[in-house]
């Protein structure tokens, strides 16, 4: 199946929605997994820690996997992925209830055979889970202060701080993740007549087709300026007032321009 057997309508509506997300994308000036190194690395510096990490629920392998990491003993947790069942990361997630332990050692929860995989098993731990508007989605974990023996309870205060920015991080990127998944639903119901196999070579053909030229001449004038926004985003509420109100003036303008265009043809 081509464009052509779609129809003008949807491939424009399919043209819509990749806009819509390459703009979210480009909004959030960088990854989320950016981001989050970010905050695993303030996390180290404020904290005075060996090390910092923060993992994610991977629901299709039913995992906790630790995705970023920090500190001279954090870079051997990336990518470990244990069951949420098990560990103290495991008890943070599925309990949502963050903990200060100044020894490790002697907690049951306490998974040392996953520690011992990253080379480095820490005497001391704040873990805090990360909590969007869905629930628990991760844990960010903070290992050993170097100047002192235990975490306070104000640590777990600050570390909840970092969590909470972790964890709108994560929400945001999910802009990307969910117009990826609305493209292919509403591919998937165009296309249902066909076969498995077809369906899932016109998902690609046509998601493909349908933002190829999101980048193109057309639309490459756009992107700066979406850029300066993302920008301008920590501005004062009257400034960003102002450019809202230039916004939608522009807006109404290029609407008209573009009817204009449109009669003429």
């Amino acid at each position: 199946m081509t464009e052509e057997r779609l129809g003008d309508d949807a491939v424009a509506a399919l043209r819509a929605i990749g806009l819509r997300a390459e703009s979210a994308r480009r909004l959030e000036l960088g990854s989320a997994e950016a981001v989050l190194r970010s905050i695993v690395d303030a996390t180290v510096a404020l904290f005075q820690a060996e090390a910092a990490s923060i993992a994610l629920y991977d629901a299709a392998s039913d995992r906790l996997v630790f995705r970023v990491a920090a500190g001279h003993q954090g870079q051997g947790v990336v990518g470990l992925a244990v069951p949420p069942s098990q560990g103290l990361v495991g008890y943070v997630y599925t309990t949502g209830q963050a903990l200060a332990l100044s020894d490790v050692a002697r907690d049951k929860r306490f998974g040392r055979a996953f520690a011992e995989q990253t080379s480095y098993v820490p005497r001391s731990i704040v873990a805090v889970p990360l909590v969007d508007e869905h629930g628990t989605i991760g844990v960010l974990e903070v290992l050993d202060k170097r100047d002192e023996a235990a975490f306070s309870l104000r640590d777990i205060e600050l570390a909840s701080v970092f969590a909470r920015q972790a964890a709108v991080a994560i929400s945001a990127s999910r802009v990307e993740r969910d117009a990826a998944a609305l493209l292919e639903a509403v591919i998937r119901a165009l296309v249902q007549g066909d076969d498995a196999g077809a369906t899932d070579r016109t998902v690609g053909e046509l998601v493909s087709q349908a933002t190829a030229s999101l980048s193109g001449e057309d639309e490459s004038r756009l992107w700066p300026l979406v850029e300066q926004i993302a920008r301008i985003r920590q501005a004062d509420p009257g400034q960003l007032a102002l450019v809202t109100d230039l916004l939608a003036v522009l807006a109404t303008h290029a609407e008209r321009s573009a009817r204009g265009r449109s009669r003429r043809r």
